[in-house]
């Protein structure tokens, strides 16, 4: 191994560390927030995409936890910057961890990227750009993949919380 590869795995590995202790300290933030709201579930830990994920899922049907969801994923969103709060005040470090409560973000990915899809179809065939309703970052993020993967481009326009994607021609 060179210098530079032996550098950039120990960089690899180094920020494993980071993203699983960041996992660990939201894991246990969001057991007690758990137990103080008298909620049944069970926390996942991993990382995927250079950021950490946690999700609370139920082996009861999660009901209880669709109160953590809320409308239109509000209060997942709050839970999360909370949540990453916790981990800033923990390590001193902006998390980008993302969170998850009863699958409603991994749902949500399938829907938000199907509709990429489809607005980059829609744009392939009239040639003319396509504007989206106003979504989260999240949303934004999941559309823009899905845009890219079809072969086109998209912006973001406008501001928060009226931002929204427009996919561009190739």
């Amino acid at each position: 191994m060179t210098e530079g590869t032996t550098s950039a795995a120990a960089e690899g590995a180094d920020t494993l560390t980071r993203l699983e202790q960041e996992g660990e300290i939201a894991a246990d933030y969001l057991e007690g927030l758990l137990d103080i709201a008298d909620l049944d579930g069970d926390i996942d830990m991993d990382v995927e995409a250079d950021r950490a994920s946690v999700s609370i899922i139920s082996d009861t049907g999660g009901r209880d936890l669709q109160k953590l969801v809320g409308r239109d994923g509000e209060v997942l969103e709050a839970l999360q910057e909370l949540t990453r709060l916790a981990v800033h005040r923990e390590t001193g470090d902006r998390s980008r961890l993302m969170l998850d409560i009863s699958g409603f973000r991994a749902k949500k990915r399938g829907e938000l990227s199907e509709l990429g899809a489809e607005a980059a179809a829609e744009v392939k065939s009239t040639g003319e750009p396509v504007k989206l309703k106003p979504m989260t970052p999240f949303e934004r993020k999941v559309v823009h993949d899905a845009v890219k993967a079809a072969g086109l481009r998209s912006e973001s326009e406008g501001e928060e919380p009226q931002r929204f994607v427009v996919v561009l021609p190739a």
